[in-house]
């Protein structure tokens, strides 16, 4: 009995001291973590939302750590491609990718084969940012405001178009959610990019878009489209004078363009709260403000935390959508 108790005992001090030694490398491995370059996937081509958000933060991210984080455009299948490719990296820091409401909260529910689950196979770090898109339309279109829009839609159900990025894009989803809570039927237009959708919108090809801030407001500005209202829950600081949808007719209306860093599932948590407690500052520094203003975006810093039962609330949001609607993609 006594020889049990002792090995009992020493199997107890055996486990303390092996926690404690995890403990120790952990807390050691944060501190001296990164010890070679990060690779930061953007799923996405260069020149978009994406890729200028993942350049702006990996720069000085890259120099508060000691390391470089060199960025990666893998794009393909709407950026599936890219961010499958984090999902089966090894959980150990070195591979990021910055997600978005495409990404990892809507393809969730859009694919049904989709290579990776959202809340499985990632580790989320940090929200750096958003940005509106905007409603806008073709000044040949009889609607100067929400209201009109949705009184033109209804009158001729099944008649008016409008142009996106292509299937599963922010420009497509935004107008879901409006044909959805607006009870209104409109015609999908996808193109391949963003830039030639904005170009037929602009030409009068198409009458309607739900583009993003950067690339529409220029043209809005010129009077070669009418903005109509903006997609954010409240009125962009870098569009002050455009109501939101939400104000301007459907009531609770809000289609985000976030982006965060996530990493694969795994990644020792130490590591997390490093990159996050960077990525929070970089994103607050006056120069990288002033340059997401210039791309009518804006820093909207998360931890990880909270932004991981963010990341949950959109996935179970769009769900209901996509469901009520009957999208889908293959």
């Amino acid at each position: 009995m006594q020889a049990s108790r002792r090995n009992a005992r020493t199997f107890a001090r055996l486990i303390a001291a092996a926690s404690s030694i995890a403990v120790i490398h952990n807390a050691a491995a944060g501190e001296s973590y990164p010890v070679k370059p990060v690779r930061v996937i953007a799923a996405f081509s260069p020149g978009g939302y994406v890729d200028f958000t993942a350049r702006l933060v990996s720069g000085p991210l890259g120099a508060a750590l000691g390391q470089q984080f060199i960025v990666e455009n893998r794009a393909g299948a709407g950026g599936i491609v890219g961010t499958e490719a984090v999902a089966r990296a090894a959980p150990d820091g070195y591979t990021l990718v910055v997600g978005s409401v495409g990404t990892h909260a809507v393809n969730q529910s859009l694919y049904p084969k989709l290579p990776y689950h959202v809340l499985r196979d990632f580790q989320p770090i940090a929200r750096v940012s958003d940005a509106p898109s905007i409603l806008a339309v073709h000044p040949s279109l009889p609607a100067r405001s929400v209201k009109e829009l949705i009184a033109v839609a209804r009158g001729r159900p099944g008649q008016i178009n409008y142009a996106s990025a292509g299937a599963g894009t922010s420009t497509h989803l935004a107008a879901v959610l409006f044909e959805h809570m607006g009870r209104v039927k409109l015609v999908h237009v996808p193109y391949k990019g963003g830039g030639p959708a904005l170009i037929a919108v602009v030409a009068g090809e198409v009458p309607v878009t739900f583009g993003t801030a950067a690339s529409v407001s220029p043209h809005t500005k010129s009077g070669r489209l009418r903005a109509l209202a903006v997609t954010s829950g409240q009125r962009s600081a870098v569009l002050p004078d455009v109501p939101t949808i939400a104000e301007a007719g459907l009531p609770g209306y809000e289609m985000l363009n976030w982006l965060g860093l996530f990493a694969p599932a795994g990644t020792p948590r130490v590591l997390v709260d490093r990159l996050a407690g960077e990525a929070m500052r970089v994103v607050r520094q006056p120069d990288v403000v002033s340059r997401f203003h210039a791309q009518a975006s804006e820093p909207s810093p998360l931890a990880t935390d909270e932004f991981s039962a963010f990341v949950k609330k959109e996935v179970e949001k769009w769900a209901k959508v996509v469901a009520s609607t009957g999208m889908t993609a293959e």
